[in-house]
């Protein structure tokens, strides 16, 4: 779980090749897309123009490179060629990449074309909540201090946070320990470390938390059918703080979602 310098640097190739993705992905027209032809552009750019490996295809049996997830579906959301992002629709793309033998996990929900301020603002929120755990990673503090802030975030906004799905430890595999809450209390849980990597992925919806798993066993959809959004970065824990992996070119490093919000301690010597 603890990583060493050298294995830090092979993180950050993967971490900086993750956020082009989503570079490559904010340039593109998605309404009239399907959800198979989004998977396809990814796992094309992946392995032609960043010669990296998609890191979800295959695993747990799953055939695609990404996990789409419309509206109502919270996670997990399989490509379809029927499925087709319309305007006024939220979608999160959660990609994986592997590269030199080490993951990197990240996702981003995107508005599309002309979507109504109840959404934008359930996707706002979204963004902060992970940027209000991120910001109490730093060595010395608690896991739980992550999902405390989260859960407070989103509480204090009226949504709910999705209890079945967290973030995780990664590294060589996928899913390492430990296991990321997004609920949780202060100085509680395992202790944090310096060289410690995990992704800080925050789910929430708009009323319930309860979520029901589709017929294909993989999309997850909350139960009253209300909306729900994620976003999620790969973290490691720094001697001074906490370095986003997966940090785009779209967000200000140290500031959270937005100019002007709380600054992160983010170390700098490798940005």
């Amino acid at each position: 779980m603890v990583k060493t310098p050298e294995e830090l640097a092979l993180m950050r190739i993967s971490g900086r090749l993750l956020a082009s993705v989503f570079e490559m992905l904010d340039a593109q027209d998605l309404a009239g897309m399907s959800t198979l032809q989004v998977n396809d552009l990814v796992e094309r750019f992946i392995t032609d123009d960043l010669a990296a490996r998609p890191a979800s295809k295959g695993q747990y049996g799953f055939q695609y490179v990404l996990n789409c997830s419309i509206n109502e579906v919270v996670c997990h959301g399989v490509p379809s060629a029927q499925d087709i992002i319309r305007d006024g629709d939220i979608i999160n793309l959660d990609i994986t990449l592997e590269k030199n033998g080490f993951i990197a996990d990240s996702s981003k929900t995107y508005m599309v074309g002309t979507v109504n301020p109840a959404a934008r603002r359930l996707v706002r929120v979204a963004q902060e909540a992970m940027w209000e755990g991120i910001r109490q990673v730093r060595p010395g503090g608690h896991l739980g201090d992550v999902g405390a802030a989260i859960e407070r975030h989103a509480k204090k906004n009226g949504y709910s946070v999705v209890r079945e799905y967290c973030g995780h430890g990664i590294g060589r595999e996928m899913h390492e320990e430990p296991s990321v809450l997004n609920h949780g209390r202060p100085g509680t849980g395992p202790k944090l470390r310096e060289g410690m990597t995990f992704t800080v992925e925050p789910m929430l919806n708009q009323g319930s938390r309860r979520v029901a798993t589709a017929d294909d066993g993989w999309t997850v959809v909350t139960e009253d059918g209300r909306l729900s959004a994620q976003f999620e970065h790969t973290v490691a824990v720094t001697r001074t703080g906490v370095e986003v992996l997966t940090l785009r070119t779209d967000e200000t490093a140290g500031t959270g979602s937005r100019r002007g919000d709380a600054p992160v301690a983010i170390d700098r010597r490798s940005q």
